[in-house]
């Protein structure tokens, strides 16, 4: 993504198929988003804010952690996703859940004066903006005295090597990390969550870094769902699939591989930072 690039700054767009990938990708990362809230401090009765909802899924982990005496807003800036995940909470009979369509840069113009925050939540988002310190800065005034700031976000760095061994998951893995990378995305921005909140005026946060592992078929197709979202970018960039082989048949190749290989592959670290707001 350039300075002059008029698309989408979220690299994997907004067809169906990008929306049944974030479903399918949340199966396995809602454990570890559940704890971390937990841990930061997000409970029932509060009030959250949720940047970057996209299809609803951490707007819905939320509103079931805050319950009925709670309330969730959940931020987006596509329409076709905001028309998914109202279908989808009203489908969840979840009452304590609402969006608002907007660039999270003046997501400030569409909060109330009188409206505060217990608590501002992101999930994967950060990455993709040109400026988190002055988004992480703004948001946080959103926040009551001793509201909650957390977010999680991923490293590609210790994940790429765990693969290596793996010719043709390894081959996909860098690829969907060089497409990412050429579009402007931050593919590393996890590790510097703890510059980046203190840059924007907060305290360093508590972190930590999580590595999900797997080999099953759904969860070994990571990669390649990225890559299908990311082929418009990928053709953008000139970047070759050849060294992929037939594209038609690489899922069932990546899949077969790794239950050959006998070994487990991982998913990006994600790394979670969370810290109470002190102004």
């Amino acid at each position: 993504m350039t300075a002059g690039d008029p698309i989408d700054p979220y690299a994997f767009g907004s067809t169906d198929a990008e929306h049944d990938r974030l479903i399918r990708q949340a199966v396995y990362l809602a454990p570890l988003t559940e704890r971390f809230f937990r841990d930061a401090g997000i409970g029932s009765g509060q009030r959250v804010l949720d940047l970057g909802s996209g299809v609803g899924e951490v707007a819905m982990l939320l509103a079931r952690l805050v319950g009925p005496g709670g309330e969730v807003l959940g931020v987006e800036r596509d329409s076709r996703s905001i028309a998914r995940v109202r279908a989808r909470i009203e489908a969840a009979g979840l009452h304590n859940v609402r969006f608002a369509q907007s660039d999270i840069s003046q997501i400030q113009s569409q909060i109330q004066e009188a409206e505060v925050f217990d608590a501002v939540v992101g999930r994967f988002i950060l990455q993709f903006l040109p400026d988190p310190v002055a988004v992480l800065r703004r948001v946080s005034q959103l926040v009551r005295p001793g509201g909650i700031v957390a977010f999680q976000e991923v490293s590609y760095a210790p994940s790429l090597p765990l693969c290596a061994d793996l010719r043709l998951w390894s081959a996909t893995a860098n690829l969907v990390h060089e497409t990412l990378k050429r579009s402007g995305v931050a593919t590393d921005l996890g590790i510097e969550l703890f510059r980046l909140f203190q840059e924007a005026g907060l305290p360093a946060p508590s972190m930590n870094m999580e590595t999900l592992l797997g080999r099953d078929p759904d969860f070994s197709r990571w990669t390649y769902d990225l890559l299908c979202s990311l082929l418009p970018r990928v053709r953008e960039q000139k970047l070759s699939l050849e060294h992929l082989g037939d594209f038609a048949t690489l899922l069932p190749r990546l899949q077969a591989e790794v239950i050959a290989s006998n070994t487990v592959v991982p998913f990006c670290a994600v790394v979670s930072a969370h810290v109470r707001s002190q102004r």
